[in-house]
């Protein structure tokens, strides 16, 4: 990650926060049944059903404190050779849901991540985060702005937050787009339009 441009929060403060440490919950027979159970359009192709294809993927699914999804949705496709592979999971309360998705060659039982948008996050977690972020950043208290999404990263970079702030003032519309990096103690503005 690059430099932080500002200083960040004082250390007393992130000493306060108490980030849930990620783990993987899920073993191959939770994936399978997860497989068999969809409900999505398609559901999932028998092809990927398997005891190898479920532990890669059990492999590689993280949440945020290590706890299992109390809802989980799988769906997928194939072609002749490739299938993709979605994920979704979150838990009640949580202000997002956590998105995975996969490549899969079914003969050869490779499974390879394409993408990840984790935003499954405690309510307790967000608004520290926020706290931490207008310490760190001015803007976000002086043009008025809100907190519109948040997002966590998987190992190895579980220490950084991305965080999307709007405002909601019709006269000038701002959107900025912040990394806060709690081990470095500071931000990085990924993007800033308006503000």
């Amino acid at each position: 990650m690059a430099a932080c441009s500002n200083p960040g929060p004082s250390a007393e403060a992130s000493d306060a926060l108490e980030i849930p440490e990620p783990g993987r919950p899920f073993d191959a027979a939770t994936i399978l049944e997860a497989m068999s159970g969809s409900r999505r359009p398609g559901g999932v192709p028998n092809q990927l059903e398997t005891d190898a294809i479920a532990a890669a993927l059990a492999q590689q699914l993280w949440t945020m404190d290590g706890e299992p999804w109390t809802t989980m949705s799988i769906s997928a496709s194939c072609g002749p050779v490739r299938c993709t592979l979605d994920v979704a999971g979150s838990r009640s309360g949580s202000l997002g849901d956590d998105l995975y998705a996969f490549e899969i060659i079914p003969a050869g039982g490779e499974v390879a991540p394409i993408s990840t948008d984790l935003r499954s996050l405690p309510p307790d977690v967000a608004a520290v985060l926020d706290r931490l972020a207008r310490e760190a950043e001015p803007r976000i208290g002086n043009d008025g702005l809100v907190l519109a999404s948040a997002r966590w990263m998987a190992p190895p970079d579980h220490e950084t937050f991305e965080l999307s702030y709007r405002s909601g003032n019709e006269e000038g519309f701002c959107e900025l787009e912040l990394a806060l990096d709690i081990e470095a103690e500071g931000v990085e503005t990924l993007s800033a339009n308006g503000c």
